[in-house]
């Protein structure tokens, strides 16, 4: 450590650097992060998962993120840490936290510390699987794993129809793995405020603060501004108040952009739950601390009554084809919902009624989806100018049925017919749309969400096994 970084550490709190708010989406930044080194911070954290991937990942035991980039993100993180001595902290290992997720994990960290030569460490990991008969015990003992976000309680039904389930893992795994000496933590799937707030509560931070300190950086750079993905940013906690600095130069955390932060991805925006509790931002305030450095004050802790973990569970609907299809006629955009209504009714005379998804996974269901870009294409009906699309529209034709032939076949269906719609005042037959390609194109298979629940624990380890290993010679 330089004297002039060892002064600037003088008389500090517990400082974290997170260089990317989902490691492997996109790549980190070096040049922040290697600013972020250089103030010497006591560990190098950052979350890895996400369920605004969507269930395919966590369904199909795979990712959304390129291996390269996953790697190239672990390797910069892992020299850092290595170089300054202080531990390295990732959770939601490989966007779903899924057990095979973690193993991709700690195989690239091996492999990292065999290419580098690096001086042996402790590895510590936890996985967050969770097999269905334990949620299958809970459910026929009347112990209701209860619904998020509207959700019924979960059902047997909707259990069998779930391929892999993930608990939301809480500080615990994180700081039992940090008492046994772990230099580096790779974590299944995570709360994404625990990944930060564990070291902090282990050295004895007030839990409110601590919490909140992990909600404000679990995103990095998400908390300045201007708007700017993959930077680092530097947390600070002491036990009166956080710090969060952007560490890219042509960012600030503002008050504005902090405060929007904690209000981010939250039915209650004041509110962010987590095994053990929540946490109430409704009365903390938000200072100009310097020219790129916010401080926060009074969150507060609200401890639960039991332990219940946040469960994410996905199951397949079929295989999935997708077909692409231009309008710029007047004509038929002004009627395109009955373009599309033409093209259903020739796949319901093909196969019959749709209904994927709505009993069991055998026969001949399916799904037939039409999505409208350029008219409300993203919100739906809740689109406020749905009545006045644009000159020209985009329609993404999904089918999902159970085998790839049934479902190439049904979206060829509902892409070509579009071409055939009988609309009336048309006379001529050169089709109101066009075609961007002539094929369909396969795609990966359609998964739905079918856990969003919560699940009693008998304690915050129980769902969590921890493993610690050592690396190196």
């Amino acid at each position: 450590m330089t004297e002039s970084a060892a002064g600037h550490r003088a008389n500090k709190g517990l400082r974290i650097v997170c260089p990317n708010g989902h490691l492997g989406f996109a790549p980190l930044k070096t040049a922040s992060f290697r600013l972020g080194l250089d103030v010497a911070p006591d560990l190098v954290c950052a979350d890895s998962g996400s369920n605004d991937i969507g269930p395919v990942p966590l369904g199909s035991d795979g990712t959304a993120s390129p291996l390269a980039w996953q790697t190239h993100d672990l390797e910069e993180m892992l020299l850092g840490a290595r170089r300054l001595g202080v531990p390295m902290i990732i959770g939601s290992a490989g966007d779903t936290g899924a057990n095979s997720r973690v193993d991709l994990f700690v195989g690239i960290i091996q492999e990292l510390a065999r290419k580098h030569k690096l001086a042996p460490f402790k590895l510590g990991y936890f996985y967050s699987e969770v097999d269905k008969e334990r949620v299958r015990r809970a459910i026929t003992s009347g112990d209701a794993v209860q619904g998020l976000d509207g959700r019924p309680d979960l059902t047997l039904a909707e259990l069998d129809a779930t391929d892999r389930i993930v608990g939301m893992a809480g500080v615990h795994p994180f700081i039992k793995l940090l008492d046994g000496g772990a230099d580096v933590i790779i974590g299944g799937r995570s709360s994404d405020c625990a990944i930060f707030a564990a070291p902090a509560i282990r050295a004895g931070y007030p839990e409110a603060l601590a919490y909140f300190y992990g909600k404000i950086l679990e995103c990095a750079s998400f908390c300045a501004e201007p708007y700017g993905g993959k930077e680092s940013v530097l947390g600070e906690i002491t036990h009166d108040d956080i710090k969060v600095t952007a560490m890219f130069p042509g960012q600030r955390c503002t008050v504005a952009s902090v405060a929007a932060h904690a209000m981010y991805e939250r039915s209650n925006p004041f509110f962010e739950h987590f095994v053990g509790g929540h946490i109430d931002m409704g009365r903390c305030v938000y200072e100009q601390f310097d020219e790129r450095t916010t401080r926060v004050t009074g969150p507060s802790y609200v401890p639960a009554s039991e332990f219940r973990v946040k469960l994410e569970g996905s199951g397949k609907l079929g295989e999935r084809y997708v077909g692409m299809v231009g309008i710029r006629d007047p004509y038929t955009i002004a009627n395109v919902d009955a373009v599309i209504a033409w093209a259903r009714a020739q796949a319901e005379e093909r196969f019959g009624p749709p209904g994927l998804g709505s009993g069991p996974r055998s026969g001949q269901g399916y799904q037939l989806t039409y999505t409208v870009y350029g008219r409300d294409g993203i919100m739906g009906e809740m689109e406020p100018l749905r009545k006045t699309p644009g000159h020209e529209l985009c329609v993404v034709v999904q089918g999902v049925a159970p085998t790839k032939a049934m479902a190439e076949e049904l979206c060829m269906i509902g892409t070509r017919q579009m071409f055939y719609a009988r609309l009336p005042n048309v006379r001529g037959t050169a089709g109101g749309v066009a075609f961007v390609l002539d094929e369909v194109l396969p795609a990966s298979p359609a998964y739905r969400w079918t856990v969003n629940h919560t699940l009693r624990m008998t304690g915050p380890l129980e769902l969590f096994p921890t493993h610690l290993i050592d690396v190196g010679a």
